[in-house]
C-alpha cells in the first residue's frame, strides 16, 4: 500500500461524459493533469519562468498509461491520489489512482512519465534542486499490506 503522496479533489463535468453518461476514457488523463497541476501551483510553480518559484517550467509528458477498473458514472467530485515512483536526472514517473470522492473505489490507476526540457533546445535537462526538494513529500514509500 502507498502511504504518501497527495490527494487532490477534481470535478467531473457534464461535458466530460460520453453518450452513456460515463466519464470518457480520455478524460481520466485530464483529471490526473488537473490534480498534479493544482498541487504544484500551490507551491508556486507556473509555466512562466519569470513568475515561477522553480527553474523547471518546461515539462513534457513522454508516456501515459492508465488501467480502468470501475467506470465513473455522472458528474461530480472525485479524488486523485498521486505520488512520485522515481525521479531520475531529467525525468520523473508519477503513479496515480483516480478514486471516488470518499476514496473507497479505485476507478483507474496508472503512471505518467514527465521529462524536464530546456525551453531553448527542447532537449532533456536536469531537474533543479528546488524542484527535487519540493517533490520529496511525493516520493513513494510503501508498507506491507
Amino acid at each position: 500500500m502507498i502511504e504518501n503522496g497527495a490527494y487532490e479533489p477534481v470535478q467531473v463535468h457534464f461535458d466530460d461524459l460520453d453518450a452513456m453518461g460515463l466519464l470518457h476514457n480520455s478524460r481520466y488523463a485530464l483529471l490526473v493533469e488537473r490534480a498534479i497541476s493544482a498541487f504544484w501551483h500551490r507551491l508556486g510553480w507556473t509555466p512562466d519562468p519569470a513568475g515561477s518559484a522553480f527553474k523547471d517550467v518546461f515539462l513534457a509528458v513522454r508516456e501515459f498509461k492508465v488501467t480502468y477498473h470501475v467506470p465513473i458514472a455522472g458528474a461530480g467530485e472525485q479524488q486523485v491520489h498521486f505520488w512520485v515512483e522515481r525521479m531520475g536526472r531529467t525525468s520523473g514517473v508519477y503513479g496515480f489512482r483516480v478514486l471516488s470522492a470518499d476514496r473507497t473505489v479505485v476507478h483507474a490507476d496508472g503512471y505518467r512519465v514527465n521529462v524536464n526540457l530546456d525551453p531553448a533546445t527542447l532537449r532533456p535537462t536536469p531537474f533543479s534542486e528546488e524542484l527535487r526538494t519540493a517533490a520529496e513529500p511525493l516520493l513513494r514509500v510503501t508498507t506491507p499490506c
